[in-house]
């Protein structure tokens, strides 16, 4: 369809709630193809429709690597249902170029979510692997949650931003994550 401007760290919509999908009419399958042609593109692992500047709860994933064909994940009104263990991952996304810091993240997600077709589906990933990581990271798009607010060091993350030229950490928006920092110290 069509490669979209991926929207930066600072824009207003990031922030945003996303809406529920009623239907999956043409519309959302145009937004479908627009997310995969721009993830592609980007070379990014994921990619949600808010990063577009479209607040719907839509978002796409491809982890094959080089040398595996394109294997494209649509989730369309995902809901996490199952959620375990902890792990540190080091993470960047297309809203935040060439940043990368240390976030927590679940090890083991299951998801409930629609395909392209409106078919539900349901997908386990597990061992902190990169699927599980960017399932939690896109679905949190979708909720103007940023991979940033669950960072490691706040002040590491700051420096990174300031590197890159990007807005500060919004303080109020870090995730207080207890079940999982016990987790990570035991």
């Amino acid at each position: 369809m069509a490669i979209k401007k991926v929207l930066k760290y600072g824009e207003k919509s990031l922030r945003e709630p996303s809406k529920e999908v009623h239907k999956v009419s043409r519309k959302i399958t145009d937004l479908v193809n627009d997310l995969l042609d721009t993830m592609y593109a980007q070379n990014g692992v994921g990619l949600a429709a808010p990063q577009i500047g479209v607040n719907y709860r839509v978002f796409v994933i491809d982890v094959s690597s080089n040398n595996e064909p394109l294997n494209p994940i649509v989730f369309i009104n995902p809901k996490i249902i199952k959620k375990s263990g902890a792990i540190v991952s080091n993470e960047g996304c297309l809203s935040f170029p060439e940043a990368y810091t240390d976030v927590r993240r679940y090890k083991n997600v299951m998801v409930k979510a629609m395909d392209a077709h409106g078919r539900n589906f349901t997908l386990e990933a597990k061992d902190g692997c990169l699927l599980a990581r960017a399932i939690q990271h896109e679905f949190d798009h979708l909720n103007g949650v940023l991979f940033i607010d669950h960072c490691i060091n706040r002040f590491e993350t700051e420096n990174v931003l300031k590197k890159f030229n990007l807005p500060p950490i919004e303080v109020e928006k870090l995730i207080s994550e207890p079940e999982l920092e016990k987790e990570l110290n035991d």
